[in-house]
């Protein structure tokens, strides 16, 4: 879903009117409240049947009350495409307003173009016309749009963050974020325990290494483990592993973690939303992927600032392959390029 701010750039501008986006879970609208892309959010329950969802009406009806307006299907899972599909029908939505993801890749594997990111599949439906509109009247913006994705907070929320670090005492210090869970994680309940079946899992005691590392290279940095709620007790798990001092715990409303990512210095994650959010919002960040190639989930920032992966296939099947020193390494590498790039600016 942050990766979709891709597209959304290029449909408003393109079509001269901000997106409505469908989708499914609660999280989108959190992601888009405020966004100057987007005009409203529809959340579908994703286990909830459809004729019982409220939020499924409401879709028909929004689809019904314009029927002029393009549609982008960005999904392409085969599972949940029919569920797609019935409600283009419900709602009286011909196929000739739709382009479909699923179709557009089809078509672009039969030429041997089909794009391997996930970004770079987003913009190219970007480029795709629905054949009921004259693509010569919907030119590809000028200037260029960015083609990456992008997140936007609120000064409100910018503000309320700033008077939060104060009140924590973390003011004038830069932050090194570490975000060690993932969805899996946030399941554990309060004994924090890592499932044989979650590929994005790292050991405790090498995040704990790990942030020794960071402490050791930055003495001067607050390091906070940072996480849903949930993750409460795996977040307590290393810290207490780490036993050292400056590093602390936050756990974050979505909205308040993306305000911090855009003051924080630095990211450490796996490879999960938040990755995704902090560049979005112009974050240094180094990602730990497991079965995920980076090819096609790295994430990607709109203004360029620096993404390092590490691991994913075909290098690493699972995160736990990934040995404690190639991360740090890749943490100082990117914290080299942050100080270079600082003394050239001046």
């Amino acid at each position: 879903m942050v990766m979709l701010s891709a597209l959304l750039e290029i449909l408003h501008r393109r079509y001269a009117r901000p997106c409505r986006i469908i989708g499914a879970g609660a999280w989108t609208a959190q992601i888009y409240r405020s966004h100057g892309d987007v005009a409203g959010v529809i959340c579908l329950g994703r286990h909830r049947a459809f004729f019982l969802d409220p939020e499924w009406w409401r879709a028909v009806r929004m689809l019904r009350a314009d029927r002029a307006a393009p549609v982008y299907v960005c999904e392409d899972f085969p599972r949940k495409l029919p569920r797609i599909r019935r409600l283009l029908q419900w709602s009286g939505t011909p196929d000739r307003r739709c382009v479909f993801m699923d179709e557009m890749l089809a078509a672009a594997a039969r030429g041997g173009q089909a794009p391997e990111h996930w970004v770079d599949r987003l913009v190219a439906l970007g480029r795709c016309t629905p054949p009921a509109f004259d693509a010569a009247d919907l030119p590809w913006p000028e200037p260029a749009p960015r083609c990456a994705p992008r997140l936007e907070i609120t000064p409100a929320e910018g503000a309320a963050c700033e008077e939060w670090l104060a009140a924590k005492g973390w003011v004038g210090r830069p932050l090194v974020l570490v975000q060690p869970g993932n969805q899996r994680t946030m399941k554990s309940g309060t004994r924090p325990r890592i499932s044989p079946q979650d590929d994005k899992a790292w050991p405790v005691d090498r995040w704990a290494a790990l942030l020794a590392h960071v402490r050791q290279r930055m003495p001067e940095a607050l390091v906070l483990l940072v996480g849903a709620p949930q993750e409460a007790a795996f977040l307590e798990a290393v810290r207490t592993a780490a036993n050292l001092p400056s590093i602390d715990i936050a756990l974050l409303p979505l909205r308040r973690l993306f305000a911090l990512c855009t003051v924080a210095h630095s990211m450490i994650s796996v490879d999960t939303g938040p990755a995704h959010a902090a560049a979005a919002v112009g974050l240094p960040l180094v990602v730990l992927f497991g079965a995920s190639p980076p090819r096609l989930w790295q994430p990607r920032s709109a203004v360029g600032s620096p993404v390092v992966g590490v691991g994913g296939a075909p290098v690493a099947s699972r995160v736990d392959e990934i040995p404690e020193p190639a991360v740090f390494e890749a943490w100082s590498g990117l914290l080299d390029h942050l100080q270079a790039a600082s003394a050239a600016a001046r």
